[in-house]
């Protein structure tokens, strides 16, 4: 498994600290980071545990962010293949909410509020009330009403938001820069089994890719509005995205050499985002890009400039 940390503050992210007070699930944890992706079955025989009691330990994990599970085929349907999302979880004592608060500026950006974009079928958007116009016509992607989307998905090419670089404003040096956003690939109707390759740039420059699994519709996102047909993408995972002066990470992963220094951001009143599929690309699955109103977060695109 490849080294990825977590530094929860001590006062929050509780969902977390819950999540790691049951010595089942503890032990969960370090067989997934020692063993890999396993099983429910497997887990259970590994830890001598009915599997009631695993299956209720990995729901209560996956929902604090501490593992990811996928569907996978087996001999008779399907089973559930989970895996540790960090090698290393450390809770911190060391600053308080508010002061860190006074070193983080958050933007929450709509994911129909891109600026421009060059998106091809598959594709389409939709609101938490209605699918927004035709589906796979992608001239429509710079309809106004884009800007009501909680949900955006398009089979090949990218759409890029504009964010205010409001440390620039402020006139404070930024020393670390993230994104996160709720992602998953992208085919018509759903399936946990497709891989695609998942690029953000940053004013121009690709930062770094992750190979989402697949297209995920085994349930109802927990956001996701009742009238989304079950058929079409329900939930992604919650990936972040951070530069900073030693590289670019995802979820605590080295993804990049591309540094802060890279992006001439002092140079910019604006920091540019781009998500797409490259053209390059292994995996070329697709995107869908979950916000408020859909999902498992409920969330927009996260900007969150440290100064």
């Amino acid at each position: 498994m490849e080294r990825s940390f977590l530094t929860i503050a001590a006062g929050e992210n509780s969902e977390a600290i819950r999540a790691l007070s049951a010595p089942a699930r503890i032990e969960i944890l370090k067989l997934l980071c020692a063993k890999g992706p396993l099983n429910i079955n497997d887990i259970a025989q590994a830890l001598s545990l009915p599997q009631s009691t695993v299956a209720t330990g990995i729901q209560i994990l996956e929902d604090a962010g501490l593992v990811d599970s996928r569907l996978a085929k087996a001999r008779k349907g399907n089973q559930k293949i989970c895996s540790a999302v960090y090698s290393e979880i450390l809770i911190s004592f060391e600053e308080s909410a508010a002061q860190r608060a006074n070193n983080i500026i958050e933007v929450e950006m709509p994911v129909g509020l891109y600026t421009s974009c060059d998106v091809h079928a598959p594709c389409g958007l939709c609101s938490t009330e209605s699918v927004i116009g035709p589906l796979d016509v992608p001239d429509y992607f710079l309809d106004p009403q884009r800007m009501q989307a909680g949900l955006v998905w398009f089979g090949r090419g990218y759409v890029e938001y504009k964010f205010p670089n409001n440390a620039k404003v402020l006139n404070k040096d930024i020393r670390a820069i993230e994104f996160a956003l709720e992602l998953s690939s992208e085919v018509p109707g759903t399936n946990p089994d497709w891989p695609s390759d998942i690029t953000l740039w940053v004013n121009g420059m690709a930062i770094g890719t992750w190979t989402s699994p697949g297209d995920y519709g085994d349930k109802r996102g927990a956001f996701t509005p009742a009238w989304w047909k079950l058929e079409g993408s329900q939930y992604g995972m919650m990936k972040t995205w951070r530069i900073s002066t030693r590289g670019t990470f995802i979820d605590g992963v080295a993804a990049s050499n591309v540094t802060l220094s890279d992006l001439a951001l002092g140079q910019h009143s604006s920091i540019r985002l781009r998500v797409g599929i490259a053209e390059n690309a292994g995996h070329t699955g697709g995107v869908n890009i979950f916000g408020r109103g859909f999902g498992n977060h409920g969330r927009d695109i996260i900007m969150r400039l440290h100064v």
